[in-house]
């Protein structure tokens, strides 16, 4: 009985241990890309500090300055790459997801055509042997009906002769010497 509860249970805690896996993963990708849009966001706000910067003479911004903020600006555009590059992973795995999730539904479809299909043809075999469930009765009746008629005409025929039988041996004579006509 165990392994019968076990064998239904089975595929079930397989398919929730793979969904469980497949959202860790999202997850996990999401977190990614959510660090990532922090790390810009420090960065923009790094980039508008040394924008304000102006370490040279007369408040003016030096080359020292304007490559610092360029640099800084270079990081932002390097993280937005690696952005999109997430992104780009965490679509092609929303598509994988609705790749998976299409396929299970088209599996799932062809099951349920085939348990259909199958259900179909039971009940056409259901209805073949009732109807020969029905002939083999009447056939089985008449067999019956035959075998009482056959048992009848036995017991009669049996009765006859046993009467018969008697009625010699009644006109018999009684003596040890036989009458041959």
């Amino acid at each position: 009985m165990n392994k019968l509860i076990f064998s239904f249970l089975l595929p079930f805690l397989i398919f929730v241990d793979a969904r469980a896996q497949d959202s860790t993963a999202y997850e996990l990708q999401r977190n990614k890309i959510n660090s990532l849009l922090a790390e810009r966001s420090a960065k923009f706000g790094q980039y508008e500090e040394s924008l304000s910067a102006r370490t040279g003479i007369f408040g003016f911004q030096t080359k020292k300055d304007i490559k610092n903020s360029n640099e800084i600006l270079r990081q932002i555009a390097l993280n937005d790459n690696a952005i999109f590059t997430e992104l780009k992973v965490l679509l092609d795995y929303k598509d994988l997801q609705f790749q998976q999730v299409k396929s299970n539904v088209d599996h799932n479809e062809l099951r349920i055509d085939s348990y259909k299909r199958t259900i179909r043809d039971l009940q056409v075999k259901n209805e073949e042997l009732l109807d020969y469930n029905k002939k083999t009765d009447k056939n089985a009746s008449y067999l019956q009906f035959l075998l009482a008629l056959f048992i009848v005409s036995t017991v009669v025929c049996i009765f006859i002769i046993y009467r018969k039988n008697n009625a010699i041996k009644a006109k018999e004579p009684q003596s040890g010497i036989k009458v041959i006509t």
